[in-house]
């Protein structure tokens, strides 16, 4: 048998690699377009429209004081007593004194120490207990 042209075609074992860096780019294009970045979360707090000081009775305000080992402590107006609890123990304790006094604020103070998490638990207890007035502080 004679081969026309007398060479023999030889097949390549190498892959093409010109149109790589265009693959990669429409690649790196596809996914910045069709990724979706999610919103920032965090608390959502509504905050007065102006600073204004308002004398608030003691009898109408629930300090809860969130510790650094995550303990809370429950202190009732003027009263001297102390409670600590759980932070989830925080909305049956709200439930319970709402009840008695519907102008209850809640005055949740922080400690500088205490992680974030802790002061979450107490807020998201809150909320859960559909308390409207909390007023946030640090511990000085």
């Amino acid at each position: 048998m004679a081969v026309l042209g007398g060479k023999k075609s030889k097949v390549s074992d190498e892959i093409p690699s010109s149109s790589m860096a265009d693959i990669a780019f429409l690649l790196l294009i596809f996914f910045l377009v069709t990724t979706t970045f999610p919103k920032d979360k965090g608390l959502s707090i509504v905050l007065p429209e102006e600073s204004v000081e308002v004398e608030v009775s003691q009898k109408n305000i629930l300090h809860i004081v969130v510790n650094p080992n995550g303990a809370v402590t429950i202190k009732r107006g003027e009263s001297q007593q102390e409670q600590t609890v759980r932070p989830n123990d925080v909305e049956a304790i709200w439930r319970q004194d709402v009840v008695q006094n519907p102008n209850l604020i809640a005055a949740v103070k922080t400690h500088p120490d205490t992680q974030y998490r802790f002061m979450i638990d107490v807020l998201d207890a809150l909320h859960t207990a559909g308390a409207e007035r909390i007023s946030l502080q640090l511990l000085e």
